[in-house]
């Protein structure tokens, strides 16, 4: 690939060799992607920083071992992949708001989110605030391992062969657990909206007759 930065087999031949300057010009190529990733997949900015930061620490002393079998973007994808799943483990913490903007598909038909102008429309923007923290609670309710295909697959737009790639799993392990996570999320979903919709006096247990 050419582009005003030079040739990225070269960048990354430059880098081997300890080039500081070559690496630097491949995290500005990537960073804002990764980013977005390690976004979604912690929740919230102060965590996908610091992920972001590590994503390109650990890719920079595993050079030595990419011989460009894969893409080195898809290579790259699969370190921040693995990296957010190995934190997300750890922590076990809820996360903040993900910044979501897309449907998502559930066996049920999709979970739909509508964008308004926050700039016009101050309620509507509450609104749709609150929608975004509801959806965040349906996925941070799903494992790991199900949260990180969804996110990859139905938000960022991977290709099937990419994600099983990045996650190192065959095709079959992926289909599946997609399906299952799209099964969850829907039934989280219904759930949620039938306790919305239950009147008040049978939310808290059965209400006094009269």
């Amino acid at each position: 690939m050419k582009s005003l930065y030079g040739d990225e087999k070269e960048l990354l031949a430059r880098c081997r060799q300890g080039d500081l300057a070559a690496y630097d010009i491949l995290m500005q190529r990537y960073e804002k992607k990764i980013y977005t990733l390690c976004l979604r997949m912690s929740g919230n900015s102060f965590d996908a920083e610091d992920l972001t930061q590590e994503v390109f620490l650990k890719a920079f002393r595993a050079l030595p071992s990419f011989h460009g079998q894969s893409a080195f973007s898809t290579w790259l994808f699969r370190i921040a992949a693995n990296t957010c799943l190995d934190e997300r483990r750890r922590r076990k913490r809820r996360p903040a708001v993900l910044p979501l903007e897309k449907a998502l598909p559930t066996e049920d038909g999709e979970i739909r989110m509508e964008v308004p102008d926050k700039t016009s429309d101050p309620l509507a923007a509450a609104l749709n605030s609150e929608m975004k923290d509801e959806i965040q609670e349906l996925l941070d309710r799903l494992s790991p391992e199900q949260r990180s295909v969804i996110i990859l697959r139905d938000l960022q737009g991977f290709s099937y062969e990419e994600i099983t790639r990045m996650l190192k799993i065959n095709m079959g392990t992926l289909k599946s657990r997609l399906n299952r996570a799209r099964s969850q999320l829907g039934k989280l979903y219904r759930s949620k909206e039938e306790q919305k919709s239950r009147p008040e006096h049978l939310k808290g247990g059965r209400g006094v007759e009269t």
